[in-house]
């Protein structure tokens, strides 16, 4: 059985998680931003190794994609690659990038 295979499994129970258990949610940019902003407080190595395999899975999906899911997609990986970069700066960007997208929150 596969690590995301389980994550997803123990997801679906439904009680709260722990960061690393959880994971890097991508059913919408709320639980994406949720999920960053919940592993920036944890174990750097292991939250990085999952956003880096969220990122990628991500980029494979993208491809399937078109139009605004596509675009949508690729804006999700963007706010992977900058928490990639730095989390600690992350929660301005964020910000920062919805206020300028003109998103909510």
């Amino acid at each position: 059985m596969s690590e995301s295979y389980l994550r997803r499994l123990v997801r679906e129970c439904g009680i709260p998680l722990d960061p690393l258990v959880e994971g890097v949610r991508q059913s919408s940019f709320g639980e994406l931003e949720r999920t960053l902003l919940a592993l920036a407080a944890v174990d750097r190595a292991a939250a990085r190794r999952l956003v880096i395999e969220a990122k990628d899975h991500a980029r494979l999906a993208s491809r399937r994609l078109a139009g605004s899911a596509r675009a949508d997609r690729e804006e999700m990986i963007l706010w992977m690659l900058t928490w990639l970069e730095n989390p600690d700066a992350f929660p301005v960007w964020l910000r920062l990038r919805k206020k300028a997208a003109g998103m909510a929150g």
